[in-house]
């Protein structure tokens, strides 16, 4: 299997879930009152699956894994955001749980995916990149 567009990339198709999710939890009065909070938060999911995207269509793997290590950067920033959401009471704790547990899944997939970069082996997916 050979991925040639960024969309084909499983830790995009759930950041891009993720993103959904948050932009949904943020939508509520109660951010309407902290707005930067909002915005952080939706800055940081949007962060994600941006990096992956955009580090896709680097010129080498190095390149590649450094945008995949920002945007697992970000999915770390967004958890901690939702730590004050949840205490702020902005977000009940089931959706505290969902987001953060889907937040944990796009990291796994993204140190998977760093895995393959430093090492491929035969067989694995191979990246080919649109220019």
């Amino acid at each position: 299997m050979r991925i040639t567009h960024f969309e084909e990339i499983e830790a995009w198709k759930v950041a891009r879930q993720l993103t959904n999710s948050a932009y949904d939890a943020t939508d509520g009065l109660l951010f309407d009152r902290d707005t930067a909070l909002r915005r952080q938060i939706r800055t940081a999911a949007t962060s994600i699956m941006a990096n992956i995207a955009e580090g896709f269509d680097a010129s080498s793997h190095a390149e590649f894994a450094r945008f995949l290590r920002i945007s697992r950067r970000s999915a770390t920033e967004l958890q901690s955001h939702l730590y004050v959401a949840i205490d702020r009471r902005y977000i009940e704790q089931k959706q505290f749980d969902r987001i953060y547990k889907d937040t944990n899944r796009v990291k796994r997939l993204l140190g998977g995916f760093l895995r393959y970069l430093k090492n491929p082996k035969p067989g694995s997916p191979n990246v080919e990149r649109r220019t």
